[in-house]
C-alpha cells in the first residue's frame, strides 16, 4: 500500500512540473514571423479566397474566372499558379502540361507565349491525363452543375469587354496583377529546377518592375511546395523589404508539431501566411486552438480548398483568416449569412 502512495505521489509531482513546464512554454513570447500583417481578420469576416479563380465556376486560372469571382465579391484574394513558357512568359497554369486545361498538348515550357496566343489556345477544358498527357480527345470545361459557360458570361467591371467571345485565352501574371490593382493575389510556382527557378526569378522581377504603380510587394504573397523554390523565397526574404511568402509542407508541419508539444516559441520561419488543408494525412489542422497559436506568431491562417459549407461555416467560426475555394459564390453566401450581407474588407 505504501509504495503504491509513493508511486501516486510521484506521478503527482511529475504531472504537477509537466503542467508548471507547459505553462512556462506557453507564456514565453513568440517570435514575430513579420512584423506587419493585414492578411489577419482577428476572428472577423474570412477572406474569400477564389482558387484560380473558381474552377468548378470557370475554368480555372483565366482571366475570365478571376472576373467572375471580382464580380462576388471585389476584395476577392486571387490564388494563381503560375508557370514559365520557353519564350520566357510567365502565364497563369496549375499544371506544368497544357493537356488536362485546353485542346493542345505538350510541356508548357516547351510552348512559346506567342504561339499559344497566336493560335487562340483554348483553356476551356478539363480531360483526364496520366502522367501529365491525355490519350483521349479534350473534354470540355463544365461547372458544378454541368453548364458550360463562355467569356460573354462573366458579368465584367464597366470598360471591360470580354477578349475573346468564345474561348478562354492564356493569361500572363502580368495581365492578372494589372487587372486587378487593389486585389491582394497568391502566386504558387508550379516548377521545378532550373526551369523553377527561372520562373521565380521572372515573377520577382516583374514584381519590382510593377512595384511603383501596382504595390506588387504590398499585396502578392508568393508560395511554391518544391524545397528548392522554397530555399529562394527564403534568400529573397532577406533582401528585398516586405518580401511575402508562405511556407511549403515541412515549414507547416514544423510549426503544427512544435506547437503541439508547447516548442513553437523557436519556430521562427519569416513566412506571412499559414496555407494549410484541414487535414494533413491523421493531423487535424483546423483546430481554433491551433488557430490561435499561429496568430501568436503574427501569421494568417488560409485554409484549402473547400468546396461545402458545412466546412466553410466551421473555419470562419474558428477564426480562419481566409478561406480557399472553387466555388466563390457558395463561399460568398455563407459569409453573408454568417457575418451579414457585405464583402471581404480590403485588405490593402
Amino acid at each position: 500500500m505504501n509504495v503504491l502512495k509513493k508511486i501516486l505521489k510521484i506521478a503527482g509531482i511529475t504531472l504537477a512540473c509537466l503542467a508548471v513546464l507547459i505553462s512556462i512554454f506557453l507564456l514565453i513570447p513568440r517570435p514575430q514571423s513579420v512584423s506587419r500583417n493585414n492578411f489577419l481578420v482577428n476572428g472577423g469576416r474570412p477572406v474569400l479566397i477564389a482558387h484560380g479563380g473558381g474552377n468548378l465556376e470557370f475554368p480555372d486560372n483565366t482571366l475570365e474566372a478571376f472576373y467572375n469571382a471580382f464580380s462576388i465579391d471585389p476584395n476577392v484574394m486571387m490564388k494563381t499558379d503560375v508557370a514559365i513558357t520557353r519564350d520566357g512568359v510567365v502565364i497563369l497554369t496549375h499544371d506544368l502540361t497544357l493537356d488536362r486545361k485546353t485542346n493542345v498538348s505538350g510541356y508548357v515550357h516547351d510552348w512559346n507565349y506567342s504561339d499559344l496566343m497566336e493560335q487562340e489556345v483554348d483553356f476551356n477544358f478539363h480531360s483526364p491525363i496520366s502522367g501529365g498527357f491525355r490519350s483521349v480527345d479534350p473534354v470540355p470545361f463544365r461547372t458544378y452543375s454541368g453548364q458550360t459557360v463562355t467569356p460573354l458570361d462573366v458579368s465584367y467591371p464597366a470598360g471591360v469587354t470580354a477578349r475573346h467571345p468564345s474561348r478562354f485565352l492564356a493569361t500572363t501574371l502580368e495581365e492578372l496583377i494589372k487587372a486587378f490593382p487593389n486585389n491582394t493575389i497568391n502566386v504558387e510556382i508550379k516548377q521545378t529546377g532550373e526551369i523553377g527557378l527561372e520562373a521565380l526569378v521572372s515573377v520577382i522581377e516583374m514584381m519590382q518592375r510593377l512595384d511603383a504603380q501596382y504595390r506588387t510587394f504590398d499585396r502578392i504573397v508568393l508560395a511554391s511546395f518544391h524545397d528548392d523554390i522554397y530555399e529562394e523565397l527564403t534568400r529573397y526574404h532577406s533582401q528585398i523589404p516586405n518580401f511575402m511568402f508562405s511556407p511549403n509542407y515541412g515549414g507547416a508541419i514544423k510549426l503544427y508539431l512544435t506547437h503541439w508539444v508547447g516548442l513553437d516559441f523557436i519556430y521562427n520561419e519569416p513566412v506571412t501566411v499559414l496555407q494549410i488543408p484541414v487535414r494533413q494525412g491523421p493531423l487535424p489542422l483546423d483546430w481554433r486552438f491551433f488557430i490561435w497559436a499561429v496568430h501568436r506568431h503574427n501569421i494568417a491562417v488560409h485554409y484549402w480548398t473547400i468546396n461545402d459549407a458545412e466546412t466553410m461555416r466551421a473555419l470562419a467560426r474558428k477564426g480562419a483568416d481566409g478561406i480557399m475555394t472553387d466555388r466563390p459564390a457558395l463561399l460568398k453566401e455563407v459569409l453573408d449569412d454568417i457575418f451579414g450581407p457585405g464583402n471581404s474588407r480590403q485588405l490593402f
